[in-house]
């Protein structure tokens, strides 16, 4: 719902002290990774006012390109690149240097009618295409990059929620409207991803679970050939002979009506928490 236009570095940082005065206070570690779009000295600075440690995608310069020719590289075993390295670096306006960390592709060659366009934050020279990052993480350079890597799944729970959840349907022209929509659109979402946890395998470990669409869930357990029935005085469910899931379909009904209410809380239904 914002302008198109970049933003300056004074609206990147108000932005970020919103963010982390949105954070709740059981919260002890925070992380941050962001595209080229917030590399600037301002956003760097709020990300360590409040300790986040950070991976931003680094913009393109001559002076950084001539420090990416003057590094000593390496060989990259643990990512896809063909070399790495890391310089300390101290970009025009910043306050000090920083860490940076860089990954370098050996360029082929190939005919003009089959060139791709230049990848999205890669950096372009004749030899070599580079992806530079500037972190204050202690990490590997393979660790620093995958970390901002995960991004993508970013991306792709934002299209769930724009393409399943309504997300980017702005029913009026209103601003205050378009606002209630999109929390009521992000209950939904959340709602979902609490419904997939609370459905979970008993001894389910965290890295055993995967994210389940909104599209899947509603196949699974919505939009179900079924009909409601009235058998000796009760009213029943009756499922198609067909529905696969009947047993988890059961299961997870079996734990809503066992959630009951002790004192201003509610008891647990399943007996060992996800631990993170």
């Amino acid at each position: 719902m914002r302008k198109g236009d970049r933003p300056t570095g004074k609206q990147i940082a108000a932005h970020l002290e919103s963010v982390f005065a949105a954070l709740p206070e059981s919260v002890e570690r925070v992380y941050a990774r962001a595209d080229s779009g917030f590399y600037c000295w301002e956003a760097v600075e709020a990300y360590e006012k409040h300790r986040c440690g950070f991976v931003l995608s680094a913009q393109k310069t001559p002076r950084l390109v001539e420090e990416l020719k003057a590094a000593r590289w390496t060989g990259s075993p643990r990512t896809d690149a063909d070399g790495q390295c890391e310089f300390r670096y101290q970009p025009q306006g910043w306050a000090r240097a920083h860490r940076f960390v860089a990954l370098r592709y050996q360029k082929k060659a190939k005919p003009k009618e089959l060139c791709e366009p230049v990848q999205y934050q890669l950096f372009d020279t004749p030899e070599y295409s580079y992806r530079v990052f500037t972190t204050n993480l202690d990490a590997p350079i393979d660790v620093a990059v995958g970390f901002y890597r995960q991004r993508a799944g970013a991306e792709n729970l934002i299209k769930e929620a724009n393409n399943d959840a309504g997300l980017a349907a702005h029913p009026s022209a209103r601003w205050s409207m378009n606002c209630v929509h999109f929390q009521l659109a992000m209950l939904a979402y959340n709602l979902n991803c609490w419904l997939m946890l609370f459905n979970r395998d008993e001894q389910a470990k965290t890295e055993d679970l995967h994210h389940t669409t909104l599209a899947t869930a509603r196949l699974r357990f919505l939009f179900l050939a079924a009909k409601i029935v009235r058998h000796a005085g009760a009213v029943l469910v009756r499922y198609s002979d067909h529905y696969a899931e009947q047993g988890t379909m059961t299961r997870l009904m079996d734990r809503l009506r066992s959630i009951v209410p002790t004192g201003n809380r509610y008891a647990p239904v399943l007996a060992s928490a996800l631990r993170l």
